[in-house]
């Protein structure tokens, strides 16, 4: 299926003219989350109304003596995609840390099981579990009251403190007014530090061949920059939970720089290095063929933009042949002259070549994709579960809408901040599910690697749209960076994180970099997830021998059977398997399980998804 160019043109203006509306969305919070509204407080006799995914909910029974001067209400719960929802659950808001103990051992007192919650940003059941009783279950909002931060710039290293609900773009924002900054982002700013960490996000920067590295960055995970943090731990002695400070050379905080939620931390403190100037180039007009080659293929490919600037990310819709290809650099300047801009067709036109790059002042340029509003993304996701032949129109239009939004907000060629070149989606940027992981491997193996997925991807889609088939409607997203280096880490350290998708092997020494392979789908598409559970299977056995291994990005999904998340040979052993190989044996999967258990022998931060996980 085609596009003709009269629908080329209407499709674009149909999906920019939905981003300019969705812009001013959240312009009253640049720097908050999202969050379900129309919380009701405890006690009330209003109803949850509209919630509800068949009318009006029953309120939740109460929960008995909860503790005074901590905000309880009852509010709908859902993860980014909507595969997680939940039409009432018990939201509180902590306004301190010894809120969060008291909150705490309130649980363990009344059978009650705790939950911080974030931007729910995510598509995992870490948090709740889709369709669980939620009757004992109270999500603690870290984002309305634990959200501080505090840059100490003089410090060796400059390090900043923030608590658990910080943002990670408000998090950068400051440091930036001291000069200082991460070079190294994942895509959304939205993302609670607390949440953030326990998940291992990352970006997508790797050095550049030849690039030196520069004191308090890291190109491994937002987990190896912790310094120290705060929990809330069990303390035997005085038989309740309280408050406690880890050090980074203390081996017990290992597994809290990746938890996965299992552990309640309520503030963290991590380096921060010189801020840095990038610039961030966008090309339309390659093929994927191309892009994608065998290692040592001339042309413009993947591996030769690492070797030159080391950050790169790669978005290929569904059934087009260009991908749109972002590169990043450091630049202290504005560049004097941009690079061949992309015409609307998507191949190389010296029209419309700005004189420079253009300066941006602040994060999310991509109008285009980041503001699509809500109910149009549950329309397009409504089209694609009941006609999912659409597929082979829908990719094409999202690629023309890319192409012409590039051209239309000069955003080819952006220069500014780290943070505003490298925060570009938003809570109304499309909400798909993703399937797929972490490639660890040796640098020289990335061209290897991305060509063999994508041509074993490429032949796949193409046999089931043989059949009628369309089980796929999303983007490939192909992204690379670090792992945690031990010499990253400016302070005395005990390790890199216990669990974390980009921890070194230390039986091969030569991988160090993780490339990151994720497929999108909209939600309730079918064959999806059979589709999800194929291409798992083929990756954990085509990335397991001497030259890479397989791991889960832990915010996305994987184990994947009838549904995400139910493969329970992934879940119950392969998960352990994966953190028990080539690691010591006093720091692994097993080592991680015990000091959870130990730090929270009740299991009050768990849930029945944790429990199978980590028993």
């Amino acid at each position: 299926m085609t596009l003709n160019d009269e629908q080329l043109r209407l499709s674009r203006r149909g999906f920019l003219a939905a981003g300019a509306a969705g812009a001013g969305v959240l312009a009253a919070g640049a720097l908050g989350g999202w969050t379900p509204a129309f919380a009701v407080p405890a006690g009330s006799t209003a109803s949850l109304g509209s919630l509800g995914s068949s009318g009006p909910v029953a309120p939740l029974p109460t929960p008995p003596n909860f503790p005074n001067g901590i905000a309880l209400f009852q509010q709908a719960y859902q993860n980014w995609s909507k595969e997680i929802m939940l039409d009432a659950t018990w939201v509180c808001s902590p306004k301190t840390a010894q809120d969060v103990v008291v909150l705490v051992n309130w649980a363990h007192d009344n059978g009650y099981k705790i939950r911080p919650r974030g931007a729910m940003h995510g598509w995992t059941p870490l948090t709740v579990v889709h369709g669980s009783n939620v009757d004992k279950v109270i999500l603690a909002d870290t984002m309305t009251h634990l959200n501080s931060v505090a840059v100490n710039a003089g410090g060796s290293p400059a390090t900043v403190t923030a608590d658990a609900g910080a943002s990670i773009e408000a998090i950068v924002t400051e440091l930036q007014t001291h000069n200082l900054g991460w070079a190294n982002l994942p895509a959304p700013g939205v993302l609670s530090i607390g949440g953030a960490l326990a998940v291992n996000a990352h970006g997508a920067a790797l050095p550049a061949d030849g690039e030196a590295p520069v004191a308090g960055h890291t190109f491994g995970s937002l987990s190896n920059l912790v310094t120290s943090l705060t929990a809330v731990v069990w303390d035997a002695n005085a038989n309740a939970y309280a408050l406690k400070t880890y050090q980074r050379n203390d081996p017990d905080i290992t597994p809290m720089l990746t938890n996965l939620g299992r552990c309640f931390l309520t503030s963290v403190t991590m380096q921060a290095g010189p801020n840095v100037r990038q610039r961030c180039q966008s090309y339309t007009d390659i093929p994927w063929r191309e892009l994608f080659a065998a290692k040592g293929t001339p042309g413009r490919t993947f591996e030769k933009f690492i070797a030159e600037s080391g950050r790169a990310e790669a978005i290929w819709y569904p059934f087009t042949e260009n991908p749109w290809m972002k590169v990043w650099s450091n630049s202290p300047t504005r560049p004097e002259e941009s690079h061949v801009v992309g015409s609307a067709t998507g191949s190389a036109s010296l029209v419309g070549k700005p004189p420079q790059s253009r300066e941006v002042t602040g994060p999310y340029n991509y109008i285009f994709s980041d503001n699509l509003p809500e109910p149009i993304t549950d329309m397009i996701g409504a089209m694609n579960a009941g006609n999912p032949g659409i597929a082979p129109l829908f990719g094409p239009v999202m690629y023309g809408t890319t192409v012409a939004g590039l051209s239309a907000t000069n955003a080819y060629d952006i220069w500014g901040w780290s943070k505003d070149v490298q925060f570009y989606i938003k809570a109304t940027t499309l909400r798909l599910t993703e399937g797929g992981g972490a490639v660890v491997t040796s640098r020289a193996n990335i061209a290897t690697v991305i060509h063999d997925f994508t041509v074993w991807f490429n032949e796949r889609i193409e046999f089931y749209r043989a059949k009628g088939e369309f089980p796929l409607n999303g983007p490939v997203e192909i992204r690379c960076c670090g792992l945690d280096q031990p010499a990253d880490v400016q302070v005395p350290s005990a390790g890199p994180p216990t669990i974390s998708a980009t921890r070194p092997r230390p039986d091969h020494p030569e991988w160090d970099v993780a490339i990151w392979l994720n497929v999108l789908g909209v939600p309730g598409t079918p064959g999806m997830f059979e589709f999800y559970r194929e291409m798992e299977q083929w990756m954990r056995t085509h990335y397991n021998n001497n030259d890479a291994t397989f791991r889960p990005e832990w915010s996305k999904g994987w184990a994947f059977g009838p549904d995400p998340y139910t493969d329970a040979d992934i879940v119950t052993n392969k998960m352990r398997a994966t953190y028990l190989e080539g690691v010591p044996a006093t720091e692994n999967w097993d080592t991680a399980r015990a000091r959870f258990n130990e730090i929270d022998p009740h299991r009050i931060f768990s849930n029945g998804f944790m429990d199978q996980l980590l028993p």
